[in-house]
């Protein structure tokens, strides 16, 4: 019996490592976005990751690597997408309070709702293009932050 406590730190310390290098196997990680000036609780925030220009900023459904909604608290909310690899991204934000799945805008075509982009990238007249917005990921953990714009009252 004397043996056995030793069999049992052997056995932990190849459960550790067999662990640890499937954490290192593992190249991906996740981009995380906190989403600030929230003007009221109303409905979601949405997120898509885009790693193409393609379909940026407007066909999220169809064009988006991955999409995130989630509620808000404070004025703030976090969307996180997890299991990305390496590479450069974009991230586009919606406060979509009617919970429509879309942008609304008025007559005038500005913005009803909160929009933002990664970078806090902005541009006068529409939206601001993937070059401008991108970001390189390196694969690990990243932690990103978008203040929300709003081109109109609701």
């Amino acid at each position: 019996m004397q043996g056995c406590p030793r069999r049992i730190a052997c056995l932990l310390s190849c459960l550790f490592l067999i662990l640890s290098g499937a954490a290192l196997a593992s190249s991906e990680g996740g981009i995380h976005v906190t989403v600030l000036n929230i003007r009221n609780s109303k409905g979601t925030v949405d997120c898509a990751l885009f790693n193409s220009p393609q379909g940026f900023p407007a066909d999220v459904l169809h064009s988006a690597l991955k999409l995130a909604a989630t509620k808000i608290s404070n004025g703030t909310a976090r969307c996180d997408f997890e299991g990305v690899p390496a590479g450069t991204y974009a991230v586009v934000v919606l406060h979509d309070e009617n919970m429509n799945a879309r942008i609304d805008y008025n007559w005038l075509g500005i913005p009803r709702e909160g929009y933002g982009f990664s970078g806090d990238a902005n541009d006068w007249l529409g939206a601001p293009s993937f070059a401008r917005t991108s970001f390189a990921f390196d694969g690990h953990e990243l932690d990103l932050t978008i203040t929300l714009r709003y081109g109109s009252p609701h």
